[in-house]
């Protein structure tokens, strides 16, 4: 069997309402066994890198540094060296980006950053967003979601704030996560092998991989259910009920 390189989407996933889902772990552990490459790709944007590979690892999921791939990631990786940034993110994301380019306010911004800002929003934060973006600051999101599930139901996302900047700045965001290309080269790169892309979310993952031409696989778990009767969104090549299946699958092919 040809090694293949399997990207695993994190929530709704490999987890789901902040749990494992049930066989996730031993999957990743077959599926390594059986000579494919796993890693880890996720619109999260709450966390610092190494945060989230903890948080995964408590799960029982075995994953290490530079294995899971996030906007934040992409984000250190595409911002230029003199980048001046006004980041509308929390702190641990805040503090993560500010070693890789120099925080900045709204007049001096050469970049806005959008991430996840559940526990700092402010009407203050969303005004100096607009104003730098207006200015000719360039609008990065590190994701696009509408809403995120959670333990305690679902929840606004990311691209809810995203959009109230786009509107009244009348500027496109540039997307570091998914669905954009760029950010499943990031996590494939220099890694031969087909290319699997797993996920629960036809609008990110399904599409993703299907523009990448990658084999797309969904997951009947987290948003599956919401979008089962959507025949507009993009198809998956194979549709099975869990992660814990994808080893029995890839050994078909």
């Amino acid at each position: 069997m040809e090694p293949k390189l399997v990207l695993l989407d994190l929530d709704g996933t490999l987890h789901e309402r902040g749990k494992a889902v049930p066989g996730a772990a031993g999957a990743v552990v077959k599926l390594r066994r059986a000579g494919h490459t796993v890693r880890v790709f996720t619109n999260t944007d709450s966390q610092a890198e190494a945060t989230l590979v903890a948080r995964i690892r408590r799960s029982g999921i075995p994953v290490a540094l530079g294995e899971v791939f996030t906007p934040v990631v992409a984000a250190k990786r595409i911002l230029p060296p003199d980048a001046r940034v006004l980041v509308l993110a929390d702190r641990a994301v805040r503090d993560d980006l500010a070693t890789h380019a120099r925080l900045a306010g709204p007049a001096e911004a050469t970049h806005v950053v959008i991430g996840d800002c559940r526990q700092s929003l402010s009407y203050q934060g969303l005004d100096a967003a607009f104003r730098a973006v207006r200015a000719g600051a360039e609008l990065l999101a590190f994701q696009h979601g509408p809403y995120f599930r959670a333990a305690d139901g679902d929840h606004l996302d990311t691209g809810a704030i995203v959009a109230a900047i786009e509107f009244a700045a009348g500027k496109t965001a540039r997307i570091l996560g998914k669905p954009s290309p760029d950010f499943l080269r990031l996590a494939a790169r220099d890694t031969p092998g087909a290319l699997w892309v797993v996920g629960d979310d036809r609008t990110t993952d399904i599409l993703m991989a299907n523009e990448a031409g990658a084999t797309a696989v969904q997951v009947r778990t987290g948003k599956y259910t919401d979008q089962a009767q959507s025949d507009d969104l993009p198809q998956p090549t194979h549709t099975i009920d869990s992660v814990a299946d994808l080893p029995a699958l890839l050994a078909l092919g």
